[in-house]
């Protein structure tokens, strides 16, 4: 445990720091080398930092589900547009599982776990008994964090670095309305299922032995993806950028908005998850 613990910290000071070398000097990692390593550096995380509190079952259950969900979800949006709308993915992403590259169940997986843990923070899930009604509030609150990820990322991602392309634009810098809601869905299933599966198989909470410190690597690297955007926007390019559909956004606007989002959105669940944790730890000292 205390080997996994250590290793929690060292990814999280890595992921940390990769994301201060790419929004203060852009062009010193190629994109689809930055896209990997900011993608498969939380995966790597969320298997330390799991397994220290799930058993290798349960964890896998979860694995398994945030596979089958974002994967069957995403192939199905290309396919007809339900529920994130037309689109589809260029090759900076790498390798496809059908139409889907493999980077992004890695991003579902990923920050779809360190999103799961800032809910558990924010309504301090590590220890039981557990209120009946956390089957469902563990997550909604957790598919709304994870949601507050992707409003700050889309528009950067999409419309200004193309790494996937709106067919039909949208009112969000090119990402359409409904994209956000479908995220909603997409992720409060798999979520949900997991959920129901804990309570059906009664899962114990497990609590690590360092409650506060397993908390924190989650807000903390969390909040470091929250980091990225709002240094990037000091270093934020000039310019416009057209989407697909013709309409002409400045970049400058979409680099302050996901600036913005970090800071009052992702920033707000990092507080508070941290805020909880600070003072569960000043009760139980």
């Amino acid at each position: 445990m205390l080997q996994a613990n250590r290793l929690s910290w060292a990814l999280l000071i890595l992921y940390a720091a990769v994301e201060i070398i790419r929004a203060l000097m852009p062009d010193a990692i190629p994109l689809p080398v930055a896209a990997a390593i900011i993608t498969f550096l939380p995966f790597i995380f969320a298997f330390v930092h799991g397994l220290q509190t799930y058993t290798a079952r349960s964890f896998a259950v979860f694995v398994v589900v945030c596979f089958v969900v974002s994967n069957t979800m995403e192939n199905m949006s290309i396919m007809t547009g339900f529920p994130f709308g037309h689109y589809y993915y260029t090759e900076i992403l790498g390798p496809k599982l059908f139409l889907v590259p493999i980077q992004v169940f890695a991003a579902y997986f990923g920050m779809g776990y360190v999103s799961w843990t800032v809910a558990r923070a924010i309504l301090w899930d590590f220890e039981g008994p557990r209120p009946a009604l956390r089957v469902i509030t563990l997550p909604v609150v957790a598919a709304f964090v994870m949601v507050a990820w992707d409003l700050t990322c889309d528009p950067l991602a999409s419309t200004v670095q193309q790494r996937w392309i709106w067919l039909d634009g949208g009112g969000y810098f090119g990402v359409p309305f409904v994209n956000f809601l479908g995220w909603f869905l997409t992720v409060f299933l798999f979520f949900e299922l997991f959920a129901l599966y804990c309570r059906r198989w009664d899962v114990p909470i497990a609590p690590p032995e360092r409650p506060k410190a397993y908390a924190l690597q989650a807000i903390g690297l969390y909040t470091a993806t929250a980091l990225y955007y709002v240094l990037a926007f000091t270093r934020a390019p000039g310019g416009t950028v057209t989407d697909h559909a013709g309409v002409v956004w400045r970049v400058g606007d979409i680099y302050t908005t996901a600036a913005l989002v970090a800071i009052f959105v992702m920033g707000a669940f990092a507080a508070v998850a941290a805020a909880v944790t600070a003072e569960r730890h000043s009760q139980q000292a």
